[in-house]
Formats: structure tokens, C-alpha cells, sequence
């Protein structure tokens, strides 16, 4: 007898994904559509959860963040003034052997034609020279496809906030520090989408622009800058303080977002907290934290020891964005800030003098690098003196912590994270192998499955379907009297259902009063089971769900 072989990790989370109808390829009936996905019922509910929990988190558990909801097609100029439309581009080669398009900087990730869930060593066959492809969808606005009509489809949320931050600021009564939450669909033309639903031309992001003070401002108000060393050396940072800069900020977010992960289930040892190098950051950032996951595919040591690969990134973007929009659109982004105004005045003048020419070097840095055709130093050092001017009377441009996490790649390392196999008996006691998503019940699609343990006894799926439309209204449910009570629970282990409520004759009395009206209630994890009430159900799950 051959044996059987063991598939692979990611093969095997795959086809669960599409046999409980969690994630399915879009347009499949037609053979599919590369870097496009389907959620299923499933998948739907997973996403939904994982969103109105960042949502929750990031909003309405705060008194400092508002929320926005944007356009996916905006004034193209938008793009132009954020660099995307000039910069935001791969290398791109083509293979005159296979005929087959790569991205330059990712030969090495190609997956092998044979075992699609490994990666070769190297593609062969000759490559054309590496050039620059543009990631943005393009698309036109009107009936005429023409120059004047070009948009594209954003290839990220964050712009749009940055665009409306002063309608926001004004209509919502914040002060710097405050922070703008979106969650909405982004579009990349990826050279190579991979990794399943990973690297995706369609996705959802969720995104924070935080804005705070220019570390000049939180000096001339405060006295002092908190050093980060001094802040960690006392313990984890705690709520806030006024004299926090950018580098306190920075961390605050980033150990925010790790507790926000560890809430819904990803331990942190499966996390990776990773700080780019100099090199690495972006030419406008200070910092950038990406905050890794260890999937089962991706990037390796040198030991072989996977590392991770990225969920999201907390990035020190410094005032580049706001000063940008302000450039390109010529609309003021300055913030106007009473208490930097009375503080400045009560300062004596070296000390101005240096707050003044600090900022002044800052600005004049910007302007430098991002100078247009025709501007001199003469102009750059005008406009660099006349923001520091405006700082000294209480005005300035924000700066900014950006939050930026993938829903469809945490929805990803959810299932990856909750997928296990294990041993339980079968309805005989015989030992068999089961699937099982163990989902933290937060974000876990179905929370309870109310089982009637045979339906051909109409009482019992009158009581049952009187339970489920008890607890619907409060969470989500989901009822199935099809198949032997153990295939059932099988169904629900699949599907990461947290807890199954059998109805059974007990319930009905028919075997003493003393069980009347109570329910089994089965654990997902372990299969242990407990009787309770039917009258204390509802409180009971909702303890255990929250």
C-alpha cells in the first residue's frame, strides 16, 4: 500500500479555508483572477469581527481618535503631492525562457512549479534588466480617457486623512495630539501576488494618522523633552503625558498595537518586533517598527528558522505628509496652538533662539529634499524662515505616528495561528484525528452553535430554535439539527466555533425534573462538557465572548 503523504502546512490551512467556506478564489467559475480573493460565510464574519475590533480599540474606546470614512478614487494630484504617482513602483524583469513576470528583488520567493508551497532557489532562464512598474490601478473619471480624466484607484487609506485633516480637526473639536482611524479597501497592482491571500492586488487596510507636536513645541511647553530610555527604565509606558515626543509616541503605538494583537489571540511569541535600519526607512521617516507574524511561509534565517513576515507598520513619518499637501495643494495645514503661543512668551530669549533655529533647520531639511525644478536656496531658506517665525507665534505643522495594519494578512494569521490538529474519541470512544480552529472567541465567526441532539423530535427543535432565536439577537449563532451530534461538533471545530449547545431529552425532563430546562454545553478546545441552564445561557456566553 503506498503511503500516504503529508501535505504541507499552508496546503492544508488552504483547503480548509475553501471547504468551510472562509476564503474562496474570486471568479472562479471562469479559472480565477490572480491577486483576488472571496470571503465566504465564514471568511465574512472573521473579517467583520477583526475590523469592529480595531475599530473599537482605536475609536470608540478613546477620547482622541475620530473616525473617517474616505473615497477610493481621489483628486490624482493627491498621489502626486504623496510621491506615489513618481515613486511608488517595483523592479519588474521578465524571463525570456519561461515568459513569466517577477518582481527583481523576489527571484529568490518564486513559487516552484512542481510544489506550488515551496520556493525555488532561483528562477532560470536569462532576465530582461530590472525597471521601474508602477503599482497604482489607473482608471478615468468621465466619459473621455483622456490625460485630463486620469484618476487611480488609492493604493492606501492614509492619504485621504491627511487631505481632510483640517475638516476634521475643525468639525470635530480635537486638539494636537489627536488621531484619524480608517478602514477601507486599497488597490496594488502587485508585479507577483503570493502567499495566498498575503500579497493581494485588492485589500483592506486599517490605519491610524496620529498627530502630535513637534518635538520643539513639546520643549517650549513642557521644559523638556521625556527621554524613551528614562520613560521604559521605569516600567511599560503607561497613559500619556504632555511632555512625551515622538520617540515616546512612537513606542506608545507600537506597544499598543502589540496588546491589541495579544487581545484577540496572537501570543506575543509569535510576534516579531522588528526595527528597520537606517538604511531600510523610507526617506520621510524617522522610525519604522513592522510588526511581524510567523506564517507558515516567508522569509528564513540562516538557521532555516522563519522569521516572519509583516502584519503592519508603525512608522515616525515626521511632518512630511501635511507639509507635502500644504505644498501641492497650496490649502494651510498649520495648527494653530494656544499653549505653545503663552509658553513661548514666558521663555527667555536664548532659549527661544534655539527652539526657533531648530525648527527652522528642520523645515529647511524639507523643503531641501523635496525642492521643485526652479527653486533656490535662496527661496527654500525664505519659506524654512517663515515657518519658524510662525512657530514662535504658536503655529506649526503636526507630526505624525502612523499605525498601519493589513486586515486581510491578520486575517491570515488568525486562521494560521488558530489551525491545530489533534486526537478525541469518536461517539464509540475510539480515537480519531480532528481539525480544529481554536479562534479566541472575540473574533471567532460563530460563537455558539445550538445543536438539537436529533431532529426528529419536534420538542426538541422547538426548544432548540427558541434558544437560537434568544441568543441571536446578542451574538452570532448558528443551528444545525444534519448529521450524528459528533459529525456536527467536527463541523464546528472546523469552523472555530467556540462552544456547541446541545438540547437533548434532559432538557425536556424526560428523565427527571431536577435537568429540566438545562443544555450541555461543549468546550471547542478540549471537548469537556458542562451542564447549565438555559436561563442563565445568555449571560454565561456573553462572559466568555467579550
Amino acid at each position: 500500500m503506498a503511503e500516504t503523504k503529508e501535505l504541507p502546512l499552508m496546503e492544508k490551512i488552504v483547503a480548509l479555508c475553501k471547504r468551510r467556506g472562509f476564503i474562496y478564489p474570486s471568479s472562479e467559475i471562469y479559472g480565477g483572477i490572480n491577486g483576488f480573493w472571496d470571503y465566504g460565510p465564514l471568511g465574512a464574519e472573521l473579517k467583520r469581527n477583526v475590523k469592529e475590533l480595531w475599530w473599537n480599540t482605536m475609536t470608540r474606546l478613546r477620547d482622541d481618535v475620530v473616525g473617517l470614512d474616505a473615497t477610493i478614487i481621489m483628486h490624482p494630484q493627491i498621489w502626486k503631492a504623496s510621491g506615489h504617482v513618481d515613486t511608488f513602483s517595483d523592479p519588474m524583469v521578465d524571463c525570456k525562457t519561461c515568459k513569466g513576470r517577477f518582481r527583481a528583488d523576489q527571484l529568490d520567493e518564486i513559487p516552484c512549479p512542481q510544489k506550488p508551497s515551496k520556493t525555488v532557489a532561483q528562477c532560470p532562464g536569462e532576465k530582461t534588466p530590472p525597471r521601474a512598474f508602477n503599482l497604482m490601478f489607473q482608471t478615468w473619471v468621465g466619459p473621455v480617457q483622456d490625460e485630463s480624466a486620469l484618476a487611480y484607484l488609492r493604493p492606501e487609506t492614509a492619504q485621504a486623512i491627511f487631505a481632510q485633516f483640517k475638516n476634521v480637526l475643525e468639525t470635530s473639536r480635537q486638539k494636537v495630539p489627536f488621531g484619524i482611524a480608517q478602514i477601507g479597501k486599497a488597490f496594488r497592482n502587485e508585479v507577483t501576488p503570493r502567499n495566498y491571500t498575503f500579497r493581494s492586488r485588492e485589500f483592506e487596510q486599517m490605519e491610524l494618522e496620529y498627530f502630535i507636536r513637534p518635538d520643539e513645541a513639546v520643549e517650549a511647553i513642557c521644559g523638556r523633552v521625556a527621554a524613551v530610555e528614562e520613560l521604559l527604565a521605569r516600567g511599560p509606558l503607561g497613559e500619556p503625558q504632555p511632555d512625551w515626543g515622538w520617540q515616546a509616541w512612537h513606542k506608545y503605538w507600537v506597544e499598543e498595537r502589540i496588546r491589541f494583537y495579544e487581545s484577540i489571540g496572537l501570543p506575543r511569541e509569535t510576534l516579531v518586533e522588528y526595527w528597520q535600519k537606517p538604511e531600510e526607512l523610507a526617506h520621510y521617516a524617522r522610525a519604522t517598527v513592522d510588526i511581524l507574524f510567523k506564517f507558515p511561509f516567508g522569509k528564513r534565517n540562516e538557521r532555516g528558522e522563519l522569521i516572519g513576515e509583516e502584519l503592519e507598520g508603525i512608522a515616525a513619518r515626521s511632518d512630511f505628509d501635511l507639509s507635502q499637501h500644504e505644498r501641492y495643494s497650496g490649502k494651510p495645514m498649520r495648527v494653530f496652538d494656544e499653549e505653545l503661543r503663552a509658553a513661548w512668551a514666558k521663555l527667555d530669549p536664548a532659549r527661544q533662539q534655539a527652539l526657533w533655529q531648530r525648527y527652522f533647520e528642520h523645515r529647511k531639511n524639507y523643503l531641501t529634499r523635496t525642492a521643485r525644478p526652479g527653486e533656490t536656496p535662496e527661496q527654500i531658506e525664505r519659506a524654512a524662515r517663515e515657518d519658524a517665525d510662525a512657530f514662535a507665534k504658536g503655529h506649526y505643522i503636526p507630526h505624525v505616528i502612523e499605525p498601519s495594519a493589513g486586515v486581510d494578512r491578520l486575517v491570515l494569521a488568525l486562521i494560521c495561528n488558530a489551525y491545530a490538529e489533534d486526537q478525541m474519541p469518536d461517539e464509540k470512544g475510539n480515537l480519531e484525528t480532528r481539525v480544529v480552529l481554536r479562534f479566541h472567541p472575540r473574533i471567532a465567526p460563530i460563537k455558539a452553535a445550538v445543536l438539537p441532539l436529533v431532529r426528529n423530535k419536534p420538542e426538541l427543535v422547538r426548544k432548540a430554535i427558541e434558544i437560537r432565536d434568544t441568543l441571536r439577537p446578542h451574538l452570532t449563532v448558528f443551528y444545525d439539527d444534519a448529521g450524528a451530534i459528533g459529525r456536527r461538533y467536527r463541523r464546528q471545530d472546523e469552523a472555530g466555533t467556540p462552544f456547541c449547545i446541545t438540547v437533548d431529552f434532559d432538557t425536556l425532563g424526560e428523565k427527571g425534573p431536577e435537568l429540566k430546562d438545562t443544555v450541555t454545553v461543549r468546550y471547542r478546545d478540549d471537548g469537556r462538557q458542562e451542564r447549565l441552564r438555559i436561563d442563565a445561557l445568555l449571560p454565561w456566553l456573553l462572559e466568555r465572548i467579550r
